[in-house]
């Protein structure tokens, strides 16, 4: 029987490493057929004093299409993003309208109309679009009048806008609308 030497032992470690290293490195895509997504993953996050904000969400872009009321309905549960359903997570305990929202991930849908919007945060966050979402797992329910602009925003766009130390927004833009809805952490 041969004796393993602490130095025999060290390279078949060292080889053994370096070989599974090799196996979960990135592998670049070097081939000119790379597609950009037409909806990436994004997220918008900031810190609202001490509260971190958070959002994941998928950025459609316009590309000449009719959105509202188009690609996307008016009166009807939108995941407000593609692919999977936008989320929001808050770090800590919140007020919206004077109701307390506790700390935790919550998806975020919105019902588009002509004149107002429906904006809900779901204790449901893990969901494909809008498939799964239950009007009962509302967290709550707020009333906004959407904001036109004149600059057109192409690819859906969220924002965590900080007021002050105490205060926040939320806010949501594409194409030539935005709502957005004010929070204040408590």
């Amino acid at each position: 029987m041969k004796k393993i030497t602490p130095l025999t032992l060290f390279l078949a470690l060292s080889i053994s490493v370096s070989a599974q290293h090799q196996n979960h490195q990135p592998q670049a895509d070097t081939s000119k057929t790379a597609v950009k997504p037409k909806s990436p993953k994004m997220t918008a996050m900031t810190m609202v004093g001490t509260n971190h904000v958070h959002v994941d969400y998928g950025s459609p872009s316009v590309r000449g299409r009719n959105i509202w009321n188009g690609l996307v309905a008016y009166n009807q549960v939108w995941s407000s993003g593609a692919h999977k359903a936008t989320w929001i997570d808050f770090g800590q305990d919140i007020l919206v309208e004077g109701k307390v929202i506790p700390k935790g991930k919550y998806g975020f849908f919105t019902i588009p109309g002509k004149e107002t919007w429906t904006l809900i945060l779901s204790k449901t966050w893990d969901m494909h679009l809008a498939d799964d979402y239950k009007e009962e797992n509302d967290i709550i329910r707020i009333k906004v009048k959407p904001i036109k602009s004149e600059t057109l925003v192409e690819a859906l766009t969220y924002q965590v806008l900080p007021i002050n130390a105490k205060k926040g927004k939320i806010k949501l833009s594409w194409e030539y609308l935005s709502v957005e809805f004010p929070f204040k952490n408590k």
